[in-house]
């Protein structure tokens, strides 16, 4: 027994010579940009997603109760401090044009979230700037210099593909759909912004048809979501200015996976789970 005793303590000690490899963070400044993203459905349920609503199942964030449910969705938020704020909007939108009509009473009844949830927090918050960086994608980019040559790259793509995983979500989404009149709407977002909930949006542009095509399926996710997605992340790295900001992301749900995966990624930012500001 003294004999193992000496040999353990031996070893222990010769352990404690070598040299051991620091960790990549350590090479980096400690502190980094925080970044909070909301991924949300669309308050205004324009129908513009492969997922629809039913009527019967969509909900009035300006009447009660949701109307009061917003507001403390809205209060959660803002525990985030943000110092910038940036939502899914495009050059066209005119962004900024937008919100100095905000701040000056219009769009108060407009139930888009980039109203009820960016710019009446930037208001609230003093904030001088809402910045609009959704992007448009490589795909459309092709398309629009040589739509023949894209539809040459993606010719044989199957789109028509069954598939089972689409079904099991369509169960999901029609659940939950039916579920968002009676769960809390503050409830309701923290569910949507787990990884889970993040990572079951894009895990569905991981099935189907990605695999045909002999690699064209994977091409066309490449040129399409998930370039429009790190694009959107390259307009965000050219907002950030300081590594002491708080910047808010508000983006449809479905972008909030690539988003988490490339901020996760990054030496610049600081990804900020939702479910952390109960702290």
């Amino acid at each position: 027994m003294r004999l193992f005793s000496t040999l353990f303590i031996l070893v222990f000690t010769l352990s404690l010579g070598q040299a051991q490899l620091k960790s990549p963070s350590e090479f980096y400044p400690d502190q980094k940009t925080k970044v909070l993203v909301v991924g949300t459905f669309h308050f205004n349920f324009p129908g513009l997603d492969e997922v629809k609503t039913e009527d019967e199942d969509k909900i009035d964030v300006l009447k009660e109760p949701k109307k009061s449910e917003l507001e403390e969705l809205v209060a959660y938020i803002k525990k985030f401090k943000p110092t910038k704020i940036a939502i899914e909007a495009k050059p066209s939108w005119n962004t900024m044009q937008k919100f100095e009509e905000y701040k000056n009473g219009e769009h108060r009844n407009n139930r888009d979230e980039r109203y009820q949830l960016g710019m009446r927090i930037a208001a609230d918050l003093g904030l001088d700037s809402v910045y609009g960086i959704d992007a448009t994608t490589l795909r459309n980019d092709l398309y629009k210099k040589d739509s023949v040559y894209l539809k040459e790259l993606l010719e044989d793509v199957n789109w028509e593909i069954k598939d089972p995983f689409w079904r099991y979500a369509e169960q999901y989404f029609d659940y939950r759909d039916k579920k968002m009149k009676d769960v809390h709407l503050l409830d309701f977002i923290k569910a949507m912004n787990t990884r889970e909930g993040h990572n079951f949006n894009f895990g569905l542009y991981l099935t189907g048809s990605i695999a045909t095509g002999d690699g064209q399926g994977a091409d066309h996710l490449s040129i399409w979501w998930y370039n429009r997605n790190v694009r959107i992340f390259s307009k965000l790295i050219n907002i950030t200015k300081s590594p002491e900001e708080r910047i808010l992301v508000i983006f449809g749900n479905g972008h909030a996976a690539v988003l988490r995966q490339l901020l996760e990624a990054s030496p610049q930012f600081d990804f900020v789970e939702f479910s952390s500001l109960e702290n």
